[in-house]
This record gives C-alpha cells, sequence and structure tokens, in this order.
C-alpha cells in the first residue's frame, strides 16, 4: 500500500512528488510512467520565472543555471505588433531536459520512479488501485490523454492542435520569444522560441473547431507567418492541448487531477508548464495534510487551495481569449502593450502565470 502513486512523471507529476515529500519526507511515493527519462515532449519549452519560484518552495534550485534566460518578447499581428523586454527572464528548455531534471529532483526528495503503461484506475472504500498497485492517494497527471481523467468520468473541454519542430534559430529571431498570431479563430499562432544554443523551438497552433487540419497544414500556416521558421527544421511532433475553460472545480475524493490531465492550458497562450508545476505542488500538499488528519478526502483542500491561487485568473483567461476572437479588440491589445510596458508585463503575467485582468488593460481594449 503505497500513500502516493503519480500517475504521470512529467512536470505535474514530479511537482505532486515533490508537493508530498516537502511537506512529508516520510511518505512512500511512486512515479509512473510510461516513459523512460529523459525523453521528448511536444511542447513550446517556454518556462516562465514562476515556475522556477515554485520550485524554489520545495528546495528545487539551480535546475536552469546552464541555460540562457531570454529577455525579449516579440508579439505582431499583421502589421501590428510589440517587440520589449520582459521584465523578468524567461527560459526555453527542451522537455528532454527539463522534465528529466525535474523527475531527478524527485526521485532526490524520495520518490520512486518505475516505467509503467497504466491501464485503469479503481476507486475502493479505503484505497485507490490503479492496475494491480494499492495507494490511499492517486494523482491524475498523466497528460492530455489521460487514463485517470477518463477513468474519472471527466471529459475535457475546447482543444487546441499544435505542431512543434526544432530549427536553426535566424539572426532577426535570436533572443527573444516571437509569436505571430494568424488570421484564424483564436488562439491561432506561430512561434520561434529562442533556446539560446543557436536552435529555437518552432511551432503553430490553432483551437480545433470544425474540420481537422493536417501536419501540412499546420507546417504551412507557420511558414507563412514566420517566413524561414521551417528552414532546416526537424522533430516535428503533434500534440493536443486541452484548454482551460471558465472555471475548474476538483471533485472531492482521494483522486486528484493536476496539470494538461486536469485540462489546464491556457486558452491565451497555449503555456501549460506554470498550471502543471503549480497545481502538481498543490495536489502533494493537500494529500500531505488529508494523511496527517487521518482524511480520504484530499480533493477538499486542493479545490480551496487551487481556488485561491487560480480562480480569478482562469476567469479573467477564459474573458480575454473570447475577447481576443476580435480583430479589433486583439490589434488594440497589442497597440497597448506596445505603448506602455505597464499593460505590457500585464499581459506577460496573464499569459505566463497566474496574472489577472487589470483596470488599466481593459480600458484599452474595450470601447
Amino acid at each position: 500500500m503505497w500513500d502516493v502513486i503519480v500517475v504521470g512523471a512529467g512536470p505535474a507529476g514530479a511537482a505532486a512528488a515533490l508537493g508530498v515529500l516537502a511537506a512529508d519526507p516520510g511518505l512512500s511515493v511512486l512515479l509512473l510512467d510510461r516513459h523512460d527519462f529523459p525523453r521528448d515532449k511536444a511542447c513550446g519549452d517556454g518556462i516562465a520565472p514562476h515556475v522556477l519560484d515554485l520550485l524554489a518552495g520545495v528546495g528545487v534550485t539551480g535546475i536552469l543555471d546552464d541555460w540562457t534566460p531570454v529577455r525579449r518578447f516579440v508579439l505582431s499581428r499583421g502589421a501590428v505588433g510589440v517587440d520589449r523586454e520582459l521584465s523578468r527572464p524567461t527560459w526555453v528548455v527542451p522537455r528532454t531536459v527539463f522534465d528529466h531534471r525535474l523527475v531527478e529532483a524527485a526521485r532526490a526528495a524520495g520518490a520512486q520512479f518505475v516505467r509503467r503503461r497504466v491501464r485503469g484506475v479503481a476507486v475502493g472504500r479505503t484505497s485507490v488501485t490503479v492496475d494491480d498497485l494499492d495507494a490511499r492517494f492517486v494523482v491524475g497527471a498523466d497528460g492530455a490523454h489521460s487514463v485517470v481523467r477518463r477513468e474519472l468520468g471527466e471529459k475535457p473541454g475546447a482543444v487546441a492542435l499544435a505542431i512543434r519542430g526544432y530549427a536553426p534559430t535566424p539572426a532577426d529571431r535570436a533572443a527573444s520569444q516571437v509569436i505571430a498570431y494568424g488570421p484564424g479563430r483564436q488562439p491561432s499562432y506561430a512561434w520561434s522560441f529562442d533556446r539560446g544554443d543557436g536552435w529555437s523551438n518552432v511551432g503553430y497552433g490553432e483551437l480545433l473547431a470544425g474540420t481537422r487540419p493536417t501536419r501540412a497544414d499546420l507546417l504551412r500556416n507557420l511558414e507563412h507567418l514566420l517566413p524561414g521558421a521551417t528552414d532546416g527544421g526537424e522533430s516535428w511532433w503533434g500534440h493536443h492541448l486541452p484548454l482551460a475553460g471558465w472555471s475548474w472545480r476538483p471533485r472531492r475524493g482521494p483522486v486528484l487531477l493536476a496539470g494538461d490531465a486536469a485540462g489546464l492550458i491556457n486558452p491565451m497562450t497555449g503555456e501549460g508548464i506554470y498550471y502543471a508545476v503549480a497545481t502538481g505542488l498543490l495536489a502533494g500538499r493537500s494529500i500531505a495534510d488529508a494523511l496527517r488528519a487521518g482524511s480520504s478526502d484530499a480533493g477538499t483542500p486542493y479545490r480551496r487551495r487551487t481556488s485561491r491561487l487560480l480562480a480569478r485568473h482562469l476567469r479573467d483567461t477564459a474573458l480575454i481569449a473570447q475577447l481576443s476572437r476580435s480583430d479589433r479588440i486583439l490589434d488594440a491589445g497589442i497597440r497597448a502593450a506596445n505603448g506602455d510596458q505597464h499593460i505590457f508585463d500585464d499581459l506577460v503575467e496573464l499569459g505566463l502565470a497566474d496574472g489577472g485582468l487589470t483596470r488599466r488593460l481593459l480600458r484599452t481594449i474595450l470601447p
């Protein structure tokens, strides 16, 4: 009988293990993943400084010290654009590196890792069974196609589809994270994020609505919005992004969902690593609290914690995602960010972490 089984060892799963063990190092935690690490994962690879702040809170520091920070952010839609320095730098680190380091941090903290593809989860009266393994609590952190979420009967909301590759960084996009919005239904944009080692993470994604775009469609849109972005590209990989909605209310009980498995992808930007680490840590702490109290319900404290952190933010990102479907409002937001560093900073906080809509931002985009 394990105290905690975490299904999925990406950022959400590793963070859940770290959250449990930071609260009580004596608990038994099993991390399961269908892959060995290091392994690749399709993603934009952008890591906000807020993620490192969260990890520092559980004693994980210095894991990106050997990577080059990115200090500029470029956003455009046609002739409208903004190019500004970030108030705090971000990092662009392949998931082969970042995820592996988080798994190693969880193992160093006391978690055990086993490569295993989970087939099913069953909630009993006194334990949760994951295939043939028993635990008091389970965290589902197994991504966009979560087995745990499916077994709980929960369905994702809106979904975006994206393709990602790696290509040599052109001089005019060096030392920057570049996003170019497309003409379709938002979110719809191409990106080029410089890793700082001569290569960039490049890709294109859009909201799935109606006809499903092909791989050729996605690559064509990427090249149209960022000419030359596909030159020398390799490691192309498509992936689904389960977008967050207006609210999220974790259920009661011993099984918690975190990160992509909970459908937590920013509907404005497609960012998910901050949500994954934040909810993973909160899931782990909530489970440790429930074990300390002799309760089988970690979902209630988890709901309180995540609501304090994300309730307003999710409402605001859902609202701005809806508003940004208007070309006029989207352009107004970009122009305002170009003209005012504070508004630019507000948009960055909203898109990369847990920021909210501010009055100065609303005044610029609403009639």
